[in-house]
């Protein structure tokens, strides 16, 4: 594989799986300690709040796992920042840092009983700061998968974002599972759900080291050698990572959410909510929800280098498009029949034919963002319109669902999630096609890059 673009190093080019685990470990160590507070929710809720309703305890955590969310936006301002004047190297070592903090905060986290509500305080914390290091991890893998990639690759190898963030949810999801069959539902709700947490920490502690080895990307090498011009003989334009430059990317940052707002709400809606909803609405029992997430997921997670590929050949538009219309008509027709699907066998299709779905979002929502920006702002124009959009849609979807649930009207939820699909859906319709774009530090370009595969 040749250079991905001028200024690329020859280490990098030689190495591209190198790049691509580098980054993706991370990510999915990042994404393991974030969904595994989903997969846990219904053990620990009775722990940090008084006895009472089930739904009551799990729209508490739901809320707190929200919030969460709302710190995605300070973490992509402040880390995307971050990525765009000290590099994606030092953002991703960074981000990394954070989440295995948090995890640890969380695993050692006293209990209502203990406590009182000061655990719950500890918990905010560490979701909080999840959300910060979670807000930069997305842009700063995105645009180093991007930049460290062929340009005739370039969907393929940023798919595996998504590969590493379903592998981590994978992991955590066989963990519940494991623990479902070796200790007892008492033990879990007692101290269980902590070790999943406990493993987090030392996980990430061990990609923190991992990360240190990484080679930085040709293109934001070449836009810092840019800037070592004097000041004095820069103009403005020139700043890299400033809300003032990514003003002038106006049309761009609006994209990137309108595109973001179905997709993210169709992506946890069928990840994260998924279990709950089958166990809370379907009535499967615990194991048998979790165990039908698990199967689902690892087929989703399969997809998506097949799906990114498939995106190199046609664009991407194609694929985005294709999710669009699938869950603007499918969302209410699937939710209906998940909520009917009394057995292992029916609710694992319907979940798998979902997710086959959201896969036209997945695998190169990523690569569509970093193809909007110019190198100087990448991590920036990437990080803040998408946390934004996920703090509004992503975060809340889970707590809307429950909200609709809890008031009796849970198929609002069906309707809400098929809107925010076609909102999207007129973006994607309307949207100019990346693929071929130039990645350079001064702009984007149309014209394709030439690379040797």
């Amino acid at each position: 594989m040749s250079a991905a673009g001028p200024g690329t190093p020859a280490r990098t080019a030689r190495t591209p799986w190198k790049a691509v685990v580098g980054g993706s470990i991370g990510n999915m160590v990042e994404w393991y300690d974030w969904f595994v507070y989903a997969s846990f929710a219904t053990y620990f809720a009775s722990a940090f709040f008084p006895h009472g309703n089930p739904t009551a305890q799990l729209l508490n955590t739901a809320g707190i796992f929200a919030v969460g969310f709302f710190m995605r936006p300070v973490g992509g301002w402040l880390l995307g920042r971050y990525a765009d004047r000290r590099g994606r190297k030092a953002a991703l070592t960074l981000t990394v840092t954070m989440m295995s903090a948090s995890a640890l905060l969380i695993a050692i986290a006293p209990t209502y009983r203990q406590v009182g509500y000061f655990g719950v305080v500890v918990l905010l914390l560490a979701r909080l700061l999840q959300g910060l290091s979670v807000g930069g991890e997305y842009a700063a893998s995105a645009t180093y998968l991007t930049e460290a990639s062929a340009p005739a690759r370039r969907g393929f190898v940023s798919s595996f974002q998504y590969v590493s963030m379903t592998l981590g949810q994978l992991i955590g999801l066989g963990l519940q599972i494991l623990l479902q069959h070796t200790l007892s539902d008492s033990e879990l709700h007692a101290y269980g759900w902590r070790i999943p947490f406990a493993l987090g920490a030392a996980g990430a502690a061990v990609v923190l080291w991992l990360r240190r080895s990484l080679v930085e990307t040709g293109a934001y090498t070449e836009a810092a050698q840019e800037q070592l011009r004097p000041r004095a003989a820069r103009p403005a334009s020139e700043e890299r990572g400033t809300i003032r430059q990514l003003m002038q990317h106006r049309r761009e940052f609006a994209l990137v959410m309108a595109l973001t707002m179905g997709g993210t709400v169709a992506y946890y809606t069928y990840t994260t909510y998924l279990t709950k909803y089958l166990s809370n609405t379907a009535g499967l029992s615990k194991s048998d929800a979790a165990l039908v997430s698990f199967c689902a997921l690892f087929v989703f997670m399969l997809l998506q280098p097949f799906a990114g590929a498939l995106s190199d050949r046609i664009g991407r538009r194609p694929l985005l498009i294709t999710f669009g219309v699938g869950a603007t008509l499918g969302t209410v027709p699937l939710m209906t029949a998940l909520s009917h699907a009394g057995t292992f066998g029916g609710a694992l299709l319907l979940a798998v034919a979902a997710l086959v779905l959201v896969t036209g979002y997945t695998s190169i929502n990523a690569v569509v963002k970093a193809e909007l920006f110019p190198t100087r702002i990448r991590a920036l124009g990437v990080a803040l319109p998408y946390a934004l959009a996920n703090a509004l849609f992503g975060g809340t979807a889970e707590y809307v669902a429950l909200w609709f649930k809890n008031a009796g009207a849970e198929s609002g939820f069906y309707w809400y999630v098929s809107g925010c699909a076609a909102v999207s859906l007129v973006v994607y319709l309307s949207m100019r096609e990346t693929r071929g774009t130039r990645l350079t530090p001064a702009g984007v370009s149309a014209a394709p890059e030439r690379a040797t595969v």
